[in-house]
């Protein structure tokens, strides 16, 4: 399968590292131009180079906006007005231990509601801004970076859970409201994966344990997702081809979709 986005600007949220920085980077391959996000200047001009350099044709560009507030997303939308495709990948958790429902208790608002403000509503508003566009012109991709946590809940990441499903609520929603017009919506879900913020705790799981970051993994799996079924870490370019492909043209008949990469965490068949 021959990929070919050129001609097509994809804006990637959260895309200095992880899961975002590869779907960027496959976009970059397939010929898109690209436009990575992150909070800080300096991520994002180094994410800019390496990009660059590894794909020098790229037509690569960048934006530094911080996508949880409402002012990010205006400041995200006034560098880039226009997208054929939105990747809606920013987020984070809060990784705690779980010892019994007083921790779940513990949570405070303020948790909740930043979760909320970073994992869905920025989402949100750059969907709601650039789905119009993309709408006039009859073609377009929005996809949003959800989790097997959605429908797999961590009861250790209750408040995360709680974001990512309600990102396939307004996946599903905006899917909905664009049917007909060759505009896509869809959520991609993946498990557990090497990237950033995962790949950072396990490494420091292993240096307190005195163990290796894989053997750290295979503790991880076996007590939080035993039902693996790859028995390992997804990479973040494995998640990422499955983003690209959902841009691509040849995903044109799915759309309202919400497509596992969780290694078969989830135990049903649908």
């Amino acid at each position: 399968m021959n990929i070919d986005l050129k001609n097509r600007r994809a804006v990637v949220t959260g895309s200095t590292a992880g899961i975002g920085r590869a779907t960027a980077e496959g976009l970059a391959r397939a010929g898109a131009a690209v436009v990575v996000n992150g909070r800080g200047a300096e991520r994002v001009d180094r994410a800019i180079r390496e990009i660059r350099q590894a794909f020098p044709e790229c037509d690569i560009a960048g934006v530094a906006a911080d996508l949880s507030t409402a002012e990010g997303a205006a400041a995200l939308i006034a560098h880039v007005p226009d997208a054929d495709i939105l990747v809606s990948n920013v987020g984070t958790a809060y990784l705690r231990d779980y010892n019994g429902v007083e921790d779940i208790a513990k949570i405070p608002d303020e948790d909740w509601l930043s979760l909320f403000q970073l994992n869905v509503m920025s989402g949100v508003r750059a969907t709601r801004h650039y789905l119009r566009r993309m709408v006039q012109k009859g073609w377009g991709r929005v996809v949003f970076v959800s989790s097997e946590s959605a429908v797999n809940i961590p009861k250790e990441m209750l408040d995360y859970g709680m974001t990512k499903a309600a990102q396939l609520a307004v996946s599903r929603g905006f899917a909905e409201a664009v049917a007909g017009t060759g505009v896509t919506v869809n959520a991609v879900l993946p498990g557990p994966t090497r990237s950033e913020i995962l790949g950072n705790f396990m490494a420091s799981q292993a240096e307190a344990q005195g163990i290796t970051q894989n053997e750290a993994e295979q503790a991880f799996l076996k007590s939080a997702r035993p039902t693996s079924l790859i028995k390992r870490f997804a990479t973040t370019d494995e998640v990422a081809n499955m983003i690209v492909y959902v841009c691509s043209e040849q995903a044109s008949a799915t759309s309202g979709a919400a497509l596992r990469v969780d290694g078969g965490v989830v135990r049903f068949i649908a």
